[in-house]
């Protein structure tokens, strides 16, 4: 175990990562350009509101959530969603609409028309498609369940997950899990009651039934406290600035506070958005800066308000609202942030998390903020019936948010796999591979750590 692993970014992949490693007795350095854990899971505290704005929260679809949170010490603070969260809204025709989630209440819904109704019923009879690993998800779903399911269910889904374009994201990449179901089962109907048993069987979860978390002083909580159980082995405020191949392994030249260092280790685990890890591994192979330039991450405003309860003349009784692109508002949803989590907001104050951007608009931050702040606060308010003026307004600007699994994803894939078999001692990872959700990154940091594991025995 004498191995020295230096491992890049400290956001829950990398420490995540370390600490499996650690347990198996390997020597840890982490490399983190911020001053403080978490990477995308940021949480900020202000006037008693907790603001995330990063993951507001996860699904718990692995148990390795909760022994991680067990073995950091943080499995006390984590809370579980209020029930009355489980309600999703659309907006439709300036209403919002349940998004239903059983036979009956589907039969019911005003969501959908009739036509439309009847076109899902007729889901198990739909064949296999031939070309699954270039398809979109936009395709896939109008094919199986059709047109008005995908613009009214699909597109918001797509665009408050990945705030995605349907018609660019590869089913394949981006909705593994799905696009097994008719690989697998012939259907999606038929492979959700038969996979259920293929889930229990592996001790998962499926995203529909998971259950969801945070923590009571939110999700950075999370990734502080494995930072905490690490120890001393994290370097903050440092720069990478180079990464060579060298006889007895790898060299990184990186600065801190304007200090230049120099570590060699046996193995680099980059955990970085791909865009930064191709500023270090183009000089190894520059198809490695080719594959990075195609993967698009949309800019997304993450827009934090603050009631009086009293201002809001409708029930807070759910998770909050999607938008469907038909309906063209210049933001994609809304999270009722303090239905779903206590300590969100103050007694008798409410709070809202609004995305704003994503992939329908590329070019987000080319206007004016507070022209966009303003113009989805007035939408909001129109949509919710808020009366007068928020309390608190924050707001932080992700000029390259998530990493989009478009058609032909599967290509960067296999590279990044080829690019590790090129480079022994080199590993990637972070949601650029396998996933973008917390509880994906969690699950993959175990599959990470065993690939390390085996290189190093």
């Amino acid at each position: 175990m004498n191995k020295k692993i230096i491992i890049l970014g400290a956001g829950i992949s990398g420490l995540a990562t370390a600490h499996w490693l650690k347990k198996a007795g390997f020597e840890i350095h982490i490399l983190e350009s911020k001053d403080e854990p978490g990477g995308s899971m940021e949480t900020i505290s202000k006037d008693g509101y907790t603001i995330d704005f990063g993951p507001n929260s996860g699904l718990e679809t692995t148990p390795l959530i909760s022994q991680l949170a067990e073995e950091v010490g943080i499995k006390s603070e984590m809370i579980y969603a209020n029930e009355e969260a489980n309600k999703r809204y659309i907006f439709k025709n300036d209403e919002l609409h349940p998004l239903p989630t059983s036979p009956p209440a589907f039969i019911k819904t005003k969501l959908f028309s009739a036509k439309a109704k009847l076109r899902v019923m007729g889901e198990p009879f739909i064949g296999k498609s031939d070309d699954g690993y270039y398809q979109s998800i936009a395709q896939f779903v109008e094919r199986r369940l059709g047109k008005e399911f995908l613009d009214y269910a699909i597109d918001p889904f797509v665009s408050g997950v990945f705030a995605g374009d349907p018609e660019k994201l590869s089913v394949k990449s981006a909705f593994p899990k799905l696009y097994r179901l008719e690989e697998v089962y012939g259907g999606l109907i038929k492979g959700m009651i038969k996979g259920a048993k293929e889930r229990k069987q592996r001790n998962e979860e499926s995203k529909q039934s998971a259950r969801m978390f945070s923590f009571i002083n939110g999700m950075q909580s999370f990734p502080q406290a494995i930072a905490d159980k690490l120890g001393n082995v994290i370097e903050y405020n440092s720069s990478v600035n180079s990464i060579e191949k060298v006889l007895e392994g790898y060299k990184i030249s990186y600065s801190v506070d304007g200090i230049t260092k120099e570590t060699t280790a046996d193995i680099v685990l980059s955990t970085l958005p791909v865009f930064k890890a191709a500023e270090y591994f183009s000089s190894f192979e520059n198809k490695f800066n080719e594959h990075a330039d195609k993967i698009f991450y949309p800019p997304v405003l993450v827009l934090y308000l603050g009631y009086k309860r009293e201002q809001i003349k409708r029930d807070l009784d759910g998770f909050g609202f999607l938008i469907p692109s038909k309906m063209k508002k210049n933001f994609l949803g809304a999270i009722w942030s303090s239905t779903i989590f206590p300590n969100r907001a103050p007694e008798d104050y409410c709070a809202f998390t609004l995305f704003v951007g994503g992939a329908r608009k590329p070019n987000l931050f080319d206007e004016d903020i507070n022209t966009i702040i303003n113009r989805s606060i007035k939408e909001f308010s129109e949509i919710m019936n808020t009366q007068g003026e928020p309390v608190l307004i924050e707001y932080k600007k992700w000029h390259k948010a998530i990493p989009q699994y478009n058609l032909g994803y599967i290509e960067h894939e296999n590279y990044f796999n080829e690019f590790e078999l090129n480079f022994p001692g080199i590993f990637l990872s972070g949601n650029y591979r396998g996933g973008i959700s917390v509880g994906d990154c969690v699950k993959n940091s175990e599959l990470a750590a065993n690939k390390i594991i085996n290189f190093a025995s």
